[in-house]
């Protein structure tokens, strides 16, 4: 567990694509998670379900067969947030289809551990062996534990930062179009004469007439003065 946690402490998520950071995690859990051989991890926005990232193929194949059908226990550990662990999948029978199928690519026993997000789940860590009972002990379960919760911070993290970026992009228009409205005004004052409050006026009339953004419109005009030059 001392390992675990010593690699998890190294994890860097600041300034770091998603992708990135979720590929270094499943390495993690694929090496300190007692009875792990392969790991993915699985995140549901809305009805969709993705691999957002996975250490070796086995898991890959085991979540794609769950995602083929809607439901299995990685997207049910997502969804419901709760821990399910398959012993032997060649008697497991909470899924009869799915445990048919990932016998074929070697599964014999797995975990899928929910993502805390926000007092919600966000998917889930899966945790596949080519062994029955590999997840049988309290260590694997803690362990994966805490790499989902290592999980749900990098996703934190980038959530964050795309929301950031996104309120940056929204200022940066905000005050393009704040420029052009200005500019805009200034025109039809010089052409109507009218004083700042009425231009405004027109340009809010001229907006709702034609059904169109007051920027559009602040744009046209701007733009159509441009072209007399």
């Amino acid at each position: 567990m001392e390992d675990l946690w010593r690699a998890l402490s190294r994890l860097r998520l600041a300034d770091r694509a998603l992708d990135d950071a979720l590929d270094e995690v499943t390495r993690i859990a694929a090496e300190n998670v007692p009875g792990a051989e392969s790991t993915s991890i699985t995140l549901i926005r809305g009805d969709v379900a993705t691999t957002a990232a996975h250490h070796g193929d086995m898991a890959l194949a085991a979540d794609e067969l769950q995602y083929e059908r809607g439901y299995g226990p990685c997207m049910d550990a997502g969804r419901a947030g709760v821990v399910l662990r398959i012993d032997d999948t060649r008697t497991e029978t909470r899924w009869p289809e799915y445990v048919a199928r990932v016998v074929e690519v070697g599964v014999r026993s797995s975990l899928s551990m929910p993502l805390p997000y926000q007092a919600t789940t966000i998917g889930a860590l899966n945790i596949y062996s080519t062994r029955p009972a590999a997840f049988a002990s309290d260590g694997s379960v803690e362990a994966a534990r805490q790499v989902a919760e290592a999980v749900a911070v990098a996703v934190a993290n980038a959530d964050a930062h795309a929301q950031l970026g996104e309120h940056a992009r929204n200022m940066e228009l905000a005050m393009q179009s704040r420029a052009v409205i200005e500019q805009a005004k200034g025109v039809l004052m010089a052409q109507r004469h009218v004083d700042a409050d009425a231009a405004f006026e027109l340009l809010r009339e001229a907006s709702q007439r034609y059904n169109r953004k007051l920027r559009d419109i602040a744009t046209g005009i701007v733009a159509s003065t441009q072209d007399r030059r």
